[in-house]
Formats: C-alpha cells, sequence, structure tokens
C-alpha cells in the first residue's frame, strides 16, 4: 500500500533558522503532525556534546523518523534530508527540497560560493556545513518517494540549474520554479510553497 505521511519534518538551513518553515507550515490542512527541528549549536538551540557534525545531524534527523515521514527542507539542510531518506527509505514517504544542491557538485552549474561569506557572517558557528562536499549524486536514482524540488530564478546560491540536474536524477521529481524568488522563496513566497506542498502531499508514496 502507498504510504501517506503521518509526520512532517521541518529542516532549516546553514543557519539553523527553527521559525524558517513556520509561515508556510501555518497555512497547511495536511493532518500530518509537524515538527519543526533546529541544529544544535545553531540559531536559539543550545548544542550538544555528542552532536559533532554532518554525520551526528543526520542521526538526529534519523532519531525523529519513528513514522511515514515526509522531509523539508532548506538549502544545506537538504543534503542532510537526502542522506536521512537513503538511509531510511522505508520510512521517508516524501521528500521537499527547496535552493539545496542535493549533495550534487555544483561547481559547473553557476553558483555562487557562499560559504566565504557566511563564515564572515557566523564566525562563531560550527564550521559542518561550510566543510561538507558530499557528493551523493550517483545514489540520487535509489531514492523512490515523490520528490518536490522548489526554486527561485534570482538565487545564485543554488540556481535553477540545480534543480534541473536533480530533477533528472531522482526519478519521481517535479520541479517547481518561482519567477523572481531567491534562496528564501520557502519563507517570501510561503503561500505559494504551501499550496504546491499540499499537492505534494497527495501522491502516492512508495508502497
Amino acid at each position: 500500500m502507498p504510504q501517506a505521511p503521518q509526520q512532517l519534518l521541518f529542516l532549516p538551513g546553514a543557519s539553523g533558522n527553527r521559525q524558517f518553515w513556520q509561515p508556510l507550515a501555518a497555512q497547511l490542512r495536511h493532518p500530518a503532525r509537524q515538527v519543526h527541528l533546529g541544529w544544535p549549536g545553531f540559531g536559539d538551540t543550545p548544542a550538544q556534546p555528542d552532536v559533532q557534525g554532518m554525520d551526528d545531524l543526520v542521526d538526529l534527523v534519523l532519531q525523529r523518523v519513528d513514522r511515514p515521514t515526509a522531509l523539508v527542507a532548506q538549502s544545506m539542510g537538504g543534503i542532510i534530508a537526502v542522506r536521512a531518506a537513503l538511509q531510511r527509505p522505508e520510512l521517508i514517504t516524501h521528500l521537499v527540497l527547496s535552493v539545496t544542491s542535493g549533495g550534487v557538485d555544483m561547481r559547473d552549474l553557476g553558483a555562487t560560493d557562499w560559504r566565504g561569506d557566511y563564515a564572515a557572517a557566523y564566525p562563531r558557528l560550527p564550521r559542518w556545513f561550510i566543510d561538507d562536499h558530499s557528493d551523493l549524486g550517483p545514489r540520487l536514482g535509489e531514492l523512490r518517494m515523490p520528490t518536490l524540488l522548489l526554486w527561485g530564478d534570482c538565487d545564485p546560491i543554488s540556481p535553477v540549474a540545480v534543480g534541473q540536474r536533480l530533477a533528472r536524477l531522482l526519478p519521481r521529481a517535479r520541479l517547481r520554479i518561482v519567477p523572481g524568488a531567491d534562496h528564501d522563496l520557502g519563507l517570501t513566497h510561503a503561500n505559494l510553497a504551501a499550496h504546491w506542498l499540499e499537492e505534494h502531499l497527495q501522491r502516492p508514496g512508495p508502497g
């Protein structure tokens, strides 16, 4: 039987802002439980001694995946979402990846390197996202759950070409492009993104 999500797990980007997805989430009618995760040591989420890198962040997400779950991820959170889905495909019913690399190499896709500015703006934050150079492209074909890709056509950090590459690599992906939107489209275009997410969650998950 195709699975419907019983939980919506919202993952922030490298800033760790737990509030990022809340304007979108507040508009959803889907009955699944909503959980907004933060990254320990980022934003208003206290550090945890046992969380020391990307592997630990993936484990943190997987600890919350105790029922059929849709992962909704912003930017660098998308790498963690993809890694979690690869480890627990039987419980991840849907993916939503917004302006993320998704673990593919973006160097030939016109992406602006954000890492230097990020390090300057957040010098006290852990460097886990800055130092990560995951290459998950060869494994994306394993992900059989429906995937919604959200992109803005004015985003220098993750250009539309990145979303187009992910759409080719992910077997059940749909790419939605927001004209005039930048890297924070999940917040600035929350109404439109919420509408697309509602539609997406009606697609049958892997059975």
